[in-house]
Parts: structure tokens; sequence; C-alpha cells
């Protein structure tokens, strides 16, 4: 076991030594490679761990598909963590031509599978599911592991009132909704939410921090054309998609999250927002309902609900110190159930009954 310095290459790990393989086997940055980037440096400090594919975070070493050939009838065995069904099948493929892997699934879907998933699901050595609900989808037995969040990393600021100054928006207060920019993740629920409310709270604006595909362009020019329409051109902030670190920097300067979801799978955000002692509203979607204590750490809403999220939004806008004070319970209880060094614990106990 061993810490792995960013940057380094597999070249300094023996092909014979290497314990762990991590695909990220997709081109587009997505929730997943955002939960894979957090966990892996931290089971790399634990086991001699290599990453294969692009977004790879500092603290692992990198390997390319030529160094995974080199693997080929290795004497020990190694495990691969995939994450999605491109991965599984790789790793199905490379262990039937001779490979010794050992294959792990993590699944954070709350629906019913596809035929092909539940073949591969089904030739897998282990299953984590992120809730006991994805895990009722398995048909399998698996392991319960929630996600986790650096807590370090995603800490309230030191100033709240002057970080968000920095960032040259009108108000004293910010309220956020971040993720890609589409019907699935309720951005309209949000955008019509915030017509409505902001008016009534001068001192508030909105942020939206997310990437915009171009398969949804037109439902964000159409969000687009609402805030104009309600005069908050300068008061609801699109964003597009941003560096990580400018992503923390946006959280730290938030006093509301609106977690507004029609459906998910697990939901990184609403952790991340509660880490940064932002107050938490969230729809009952993914995990909101195993991270959220309704009315103590978060309110819950019905989703796809504009009203629901009116209401549960304008007593926290109307009260900013009682807002403060939710955010705190929320980091507390991150802190205490949702952290980053939690979820790796619990990963490594399933890698090591395996090897």
């Amino acid at each position: 076991m061993r810490e792995t310095e960013p940057g380094v290459g597999i070249e300094n790990i023996s092909a014979d030594n290497l314990q762990l393989a991590v695909p990220n086997l997709h081109r587009r940055y997505s929730g997943v490679t955002a939960t894979n980037r957090m966990v892996a440096p931290k089971l790399a400090k634990m086991f001699r761990a290599a990453w294969l594919g692009p977004d790879a975070p500092d603290g692992i070493a990198r390997m390319g598909f030529g160094d995974l050939a080199k693997l080929w009838r290795r004497r020990t065995p190694l495990i691969w963590h995939a994450r999605r069904n491109n991965e599984m099948i790789v790793g199905v493929l490379l262990r039937s031509l001779g490979w010794p892997l050992r294959l792990v699934f993590t699944s954070a879907a709350q629906r019913h599978h596809t035929w092909i998933t539940r073949w591969l699901i089904n030739r897998m050595d282990a299953i984590i599911a992120t809730s006991d609900i994805s895990a009722s989808f398995l048909k399998r037995q698996a392991t319960v592991i929630p996600h986790g969040v650096d807590t370090d990393r995603y800490a309230p600021p030191a100033n709240r009132a002057a970080a968000l100054a920095e960032a040259g928006l009108p108000g004293r207060y910010a309220i956020g909704c971040f993720g890609r920019v589409r019907a699935q993740k309720g951005s309209d629920v949000f955008v019509d939410a915030m017509c409505r409310l902001l008016p009534r709270y001068p001192d508030f604006v909105a942020v939206m921090v997310g990437a915009i595909t171009g398969e949804h362009l037109a439902f964000a020019n159409d969000l687009r054309k609402r805030i104009e329409a309600a005069g908050l051109q300068s008061r609801i902030v699109i964003t597009g998609e941003l560096p990580i670190e400018d992503v923390r920097r946006w959280y730290q300067r938030l006093t509301i999250y609106a977690f507004t979801s029609r459906n998910e799978g697990f939901g990184l955000t609403l952790i991340e927002a509660m880490s940064v002692g932002a107050a938490l509203v969230a729809s009952r979607a993914g995990a909101a309902e195993l991270v959220v204590e309704d009315g103590v750490t978060g309110v819950l809403t019905p989703s796809a609900d504009v009203d629901a999220l009116v209401a549960a939004l304008e007593p926290l806008m109307g009260d900013p110190a009682s807002a403060a004070e939710m955010g705190q319970r929320g980091r507390e209880r991150v802190l205490a159930k949702f952290s980053l060094d939690a979820e790796a614990a619990a990963i490594a106990e399933i890698y090591r009954t395996l090897v």
C-alpha cells in the first residue's frame, strides 16, 4: 500500500504488483466521472491503483490501453471496478481472454435494468449499490455504500458574503442549482420558481452551473427567453460548464441550494451543497430521502412541482439566518454520514474480500 504522486504513470508501478484498475471509459464528463474522480485517489492511498481513460484526477497513476495489454496472463488477480455498462463489458471480455480480473460494479440507477445490464451484473464478483433503492433493482446481493464528498475541499467559506462579492453579482445572497441544463435535472422548474421569487427578494441572485449540450440547446434557449421575459437577466446567471475548482467556489457562495431533478441516480450535488453549509431544498429524487432529514438538514418536495419548490424556498429566502442554521446542520450530517473517507474505507473492504 502506498500513496501515488500526482501525475505518476503506470511505469512506476510493477505490472505484477498493480492491484486496482479504475476504468473511466466515457468521453463526456458526467456525475459518474465526478464521483469516480473523488474516491479513486483515496483508494490509491490503500491499493496500488491506476486510472484508465480521460479526466484522470491527481493522486492516482495513469495507464493506457497498451499498459493494460501487458497485464495479460499475469498471475495475481487485479480488481477492475466498473461503473458503466461499457466498463463491465470490457471487464468481462478481458477476463474471458485470460486477464485475471476480479470484477466489481457500482450501481446508482433507480430503475429496472435492461437484459444486457442484468446479464453483465450477474457476471460481477461483487456489486455495490449507492442506496437501498438502487440495490432493490439489482436482483442479486449488493453492498450498500453511499457516495461520499471530500469535506475538506467542499468546506464552508470563511466569509460567504465576501465569496459572493468576488463574483461581481448584485445582491447579498445566492441560491444555486447545479448540473447539466436539461429537463431531467429540473432546470426549468428552478427557473420558473426564480422568476416568481426573485422579484420579492431583491437581495438574492440565482446561479445555474452546468454544461449545455447540443441536444438540450433548444431547452436552454427557452429558459433564457423565460428569464428575459421576467426581466431577470442580471439576477439569474447561467454559467455553462466550468472547471471543478470554479464549481467549488460557486458552491461556497451559496446560501441556499435547490436540487430539482425529476429523476436521478444518487445526486452528488446534494451532499456537495450540504458540505459547504448551504441550506438545501430537494426534490424527492435520487438519494434525497436517504440524505436529507426533512425539516432538519433540508426540505423535501415533490419533483417537478414549481409551487412546492416556491413554498419551500420562500421561508429560507425570507430568513437567511435560518437558512445558515440549516446549512450548518447539513454540514454536520455530511461529516457524520457521507464523508469520502467513509466511502473509500467501505469500498476497500469489498476489494479485500476479492484479492
